[in-house]
């Protein structure tokens, strides 16, 4: 029976308040417990959603969908509104071959496992590896609000976050195509789509951000000065949008246009008095946006479908994170001879690289249409999502103090 619009706007109040309600407690668990809060976040969700029953919102419902656009829009964007220009040029060689051949090194290799694991065809394999293949810049950006270390290390972490999903994007629906029968992998096609993507959403975000943060701090020109916050929540949400309907990556264009604004004061455009109020709403907007997104991704967590493929989607997940990810940032990062890593900021980039919400997201797409060996991506990618968040999230901390990476505060 088709629900009434009353109906439906009592479930989503209902949604609401559930998702709150939990965030809220899950939150306060989490700082009693030093531990990031997506890591209670998700934890809440499977509790509310295969436990309990009350959450039952599907991965590609509207409401859903909406909350993975716009809270991945807001996070992406604060995080790269707290990364400082000067910083990002002197990682800009690592983060560039850890968004590109980082990726490629990762999909291959847990391709290969996915093939041994579950005796996949070539194709469906590299594909489970693709979707798995860049990190999550909405899991792993809140992590290092909480966890702080040092800051050429947190940089390199979240900008490889937000610039590799194009590449692992473009590889996935690359993958897809030859599946579905119409394409070939054609490597000169991919790399054309990966430039195009990726220089596409940044020149979107850079030239939204650059254009509004004008508008609100320039001295003469600044007509929307006193809305600064709410100008400032329009260009994250705006570069997205518009990124989308280019075709571009709408992720890399929030993340760039999060850049510019942060870094506005080198262009001559000054918020100094309106830096504490945005920060606030900033903060705030991601907290909330941290909690739907997570509280719900745990509520639809497959534990049928883990249980069905548990060793299999296991063995792929450990290779990814024991031996992909070790080789993709070794690869990536010792060629960067002027940046100069040390051994344990290369062993702490090879144990933070959470799977989170654009894996989930794309395996739901490749789940649509049916291909064979959908169920099998659907579980590594559960698998993947259940490991790095609750087993590497949670001891991101520990090892940052372990290896001796935690940023000390500034004494006052």
């Amino acid at each position: 029976m088709e629900q009434t619009t009353t109906e439906i706007v009592h479930h989503l109040l209902l949604l609401v308040l559930l998702v709150l309600g939990a965030g809220i407690l899950s939150g306060r668990i989490a700082a009693w417990l030093r531990l990031p809060d997506v890591v209670l976040f998700i934890a809440a969700g499977m509790l509310l959603g295969s436990g309990l029953h009350w959450i039952s919102e599907t991965s590609g419902s509207l409401t859903n969908q909406l909350i993975l656009a716009v809270g991945s829009a807001l996070i992406l964007f604060d995080g790269g509104r707290n990364i400082r220009w000067h910083g990002l040029k002197q990682v800009g060689l690592t983060i560039t071959l850890l968004s590109i051949v980082g990726v490629l090194v990762t999909a291959g290799i847990a391709g290969f496992a996915a093939k041994l694991a579950f005796g996949l065809d070539w194709t469906t394999a590299l594909l489970i590896g693709a979707v798995i293949s860049s990190t999550d810049p909405a899991t792993i950006i809140p992590v290092f609000r909480q966890v702080k270390v040092r800051t050429r290390l947190r940089e390199t972490v979240e900008s490889e976050s937000a610039f590799n999903d194009a590449t692992g994007s473009i590889l996935t629906f690359s993958l897809l195509a030859v599946l579905t029968g119409g394409g070939t992998l054609d490597i000169g096609h991919i790399s054309w789509d990966f430039i195009k993507t990726a220089v596409g959403g940044l020149a979107v975000g850079a030239v939204v951000s650059a254009v509004l943060a004008y508008l609100a701090a320039h001295p003469k020109w600044g007509f929307f000065r006193d809305y600064a916050s709410l100008t400032m929540l329009f260009v994250a949400i705006g570069s997205y949008v518009l990124g989308e309907a280019f075709h571009v990556s709408g992720l890399m264009a929030t993340f760039t246009a999060g850049v510019v604004w942060g870094n506005a004061s080198q262009f001559g455009l000054s918020m100094e008095e309106k830096q504490e109020e945005m920060g606030h709403v900033a903060d705030h907007a991601a907290v909330i946006m941290r909690m739907f997104i997570f509280v719900l991704l745990g509520s639809q967590v497959n534990f049928a479908l883990l249980r069905e493929y548990l060793w299999p989607a296991l063995a792929v997940v450990l290779t990814l994170v024991f031996i992909a990810r070790p080789l993709a940032v070794y690869a990536s990062a010792l060629p960067d001879v002027r940046t100069r890593w040390s051994s344990r900021e290369l062993l702490f980039m090879c144990w933070v690289r959470e799977t989170g919400v654009i894996p989930a997201a794309l395996s739901g797409m490749i789940v649509a249409t049916g291909i064979a060996g959908a169920d099998r991506l659907s579980a590594v990618v559960f698998m993947a999502i259940v490991f790095t968040i609750l087993v590497q999230a949670s001891t991101t901390a520990w090892l940052a103090r372990r290896l001796g990476l935690e940023e000390k505060p500034s004494a006052s």
